[in-house]
């Protein structure tokens, strides 16, 4: 299956931002003051002053392959990740994903069969349990068979600042396709909120 992204929780946006940088004179955003918001979070991006951006929050929930889930385990400032753990449950739906871009039949033909059997070798493996060996111990266990193309829920947020980096990352030419493709809808769910279009465009966005 396809790797799942939903936006499922969103705080703050251009106001809170620029609040945030005016905290040193005056907080309060006057008519005349929310005209200059669009130059204002222009100039604090192009010139470092990111903290104000770190007040926002989102909130996302995925379904993703192994391999992506490590990548995003990379992004450890401004990001929480919290994970389906398949040492404490045993995953009772075989998820796993399958690159778009491959166009083989018959590779993907044997892909498939190839997880087929990978998932029932962690069944059966989960099911290992003896008198020295523990339904906990089989659990955590049978987890070494299951490859990367496997799927974990996980549950991600980021300040606002630190999913601009992501971006930047992940967005890039010599990102992996997988996460560059999970960056890309990320960012269509943010900018279909409206709470960040001049931020977002501070930023090059």
């Amino acid at each position: 299956m396809d790797n799942i992204v939903e936006l499922i929780g969103c705080y703050g946006g251009d106001k809170l931002h620029a609040a945030s940088a005016w905290t040193s004179t005056n907080r309060d955003i006057t008519p005349e003051k929310e005209k200059r918001i669009p130059e204002l979070l222009k100039m604090l991006a192009e010139n470092g002053h990111h903290t104000p951006f770190e007040k926002s929050m989102l909130h996302f929930l995925l379904t993703v392959d192994t391999a992506t889930h490590i990548q995003l385990l990379k992004h450890r400032i401004g990001v929480s990740v919290n994970a389906e753990s398949a040492r404490y449950k045993e995953l009772k739906a075989d998820k796993f994903y399958v690159p778009t871009d491959w166009t083989d039949e018959q590779l993907i033909k044997d892909y498939m069969a190839h997880m087929e059997n990978a998932y029932d070798l962690y069944h059966r493996f989960t099911a290992y349990v003896t008198a020295s060996h523990s339904r906990k111990r089989a659990k955590e266990s049978a987890r070494f068979v299951l490859p990367y193309a496997n799927q974990l829920v996980l549950d991600v947020s980021f300040n606002f600042r630190s999913f601009m980096h992501f971006l930047q990352l992940r967005k890039s030419d010599d990102a992996q396709k997988e996460i560059h493709d999970i960056a890309d809808k990320m960012l269509d769910l943010v900018k279909a909120t409206d709470a960040f279009p001049h931020s977002l465009i501070a930023f090059g966005y």
